[in-house]
């Protein structure tokens, strides 16, 4: 049997092969072929030997393992089946994978035995500086930072003799007072968001609860009064109060609830982290807010919490924070220069001698 063009026709069925059907200038059709679905093109005529061949061809690397043996790639592929990458809360361990993906880039065919010459930690902190002229400070950090927990991984299990990227220090020196959420902010954000949007925030701005944890909140987690949750970093166990404001807002969304979910979409589906940061970015640039992010409210929520004159320990219940994170997150992060907590201070003083006075 042959085709068309005379060659000898060969009906086989080769499993990928993306078929593409385009119309000439002439009018007429034409159907291309594709080794795969967005692979390149197989010039040989369909149903021929020659097609065969060249599909087997083109595929061959493709379907080809790729073996990292010996280089950091290796490493890397190794700590990320292990239980250190696996047990990382959800949303770490996706922070962990995008700036993964940036470290195989730039350090992933290196040969292992580097990990070991003094002159990687230069070059490591070099891409640092890199990132930083671009990217910013913080996700420099960031990605050194994880770079070094998958070297640390590896000299503990002496794949490598020595850890050269241990204590590299942080370029970025901003504190939490400078990120956190004034009310004219918050205020801002509450009049262009969407109700499905805000919901979370409100619940953040008052609970001081991480966003994958407030995402995932059941209704069951309510009983009208507090919230019940387990947070995923750390796993402990808390019991919220909620104001009366926020109670309001949760019974009105209650009322019309369409699933066991707290928070969802416009669909009424649960958000997903990504389509919530999305939709909550989408509000923050229509408020035209910059330089704050969803996770500066667990720090909003505690300054306004010291402010109204809570204790440490009366914070921690909320938070989840141990007395000693707490006292040391107050003091260098949160409420170092903040004027708010001084006028507080003073207004105390001020209560008290008068009320001395009058004694």
């Amino acid at each position: 049997m042959h085709s068309p063009h005379g060659k000898p026709s060969v009906k086989v069925v080769l499993k990928g092969v993306h078929k593409v059907k385009r119309r000439l200038a002439s009018g007429e059709t034409k159907t291309h072929h594709y080794a795969w679905r967005g692979g390149p093109r197989i010039e040989a005529e369909p149903d021929t030997p020659e097609f065969i061949a060249e599909f087997q061809r083109l595929t061959a690397d493709r379907d080809r393992p790729t073996h990292h043996d010996g280089t950091f790639q290796f490493i890397i592929n190794a700590y990320q089946r292990s239980p250190a990458f696996k047990d990382l809360a959800e949303a770490t361990r996706s922070g962990y994978v995008r700036r993964i993906r940036k470290v195989e880039k730039e350090f992933g065919d290196l040969p292992i035995k580097v990990l070991d010459d003094p002159r990687i930690r230069g070059e490591a902190l070099d891409w640092r500086d890199r990132i930083a002229v671009t990217a910013g400070t913080r996700e420099a950090d960031y990605c050194l930072t994880v770079m070094a927990r998958i070297v640390s991984w590896a000299h503990d299990r002496r794949t490598i003799r020595e850890n050269h990227l241990a204590r590299p220090g942080r370029l970025h020196k901003g504190s939490r007072v400078d990120i956190i959420w004034s009310d004219t902010e918050v205020e801002a954000f509450l009049a262009v968001a969407e109700p499905h949007v805000a919901l979370p925030f409100l619940i953040a701005l008052s609970t001081a609860q991480r966003e994958t944890d407030i995402l995932r909140l059941t209704w069951k987690a309510y009983d009208g009064e507090v919230i019940r949750l387990r947070q995923s970093k750390g796993g402990k166990w808390l019991t919220v109060p909620l104001t009366v404001d926020l109670r309001a807002v949760l019974d009105a969304a209650k009322a019309k609830r369409t699933g066991p979910v707290i928070c969802v979409n416009s669909r009424g589906k649960p958000w997903t982290l990504d389509g919530y940061k999305t939709s909550f970015g989408k509000a923050k640039a229509a408020a035209k807010i910059e330089n704050r992010t969803f996770h500066d409210t667990r720090g909003t929520a505690v300054v306004n919490l010291a402010l109204s004159g809570c204790t440490v320990p009366e914070i921690c219940s909320i938070t989840g924070h141990s007395p000693t994170d707490a006292n040391s997150i107050l003091s260098k992060h949160y409420l170092g220069p903040d004027r708010r907590l001084a006028e507080s201070a003073i207004g105390k003083l001020e209560t008290w001698q008068k009320g001395k006075a009058e004694a």
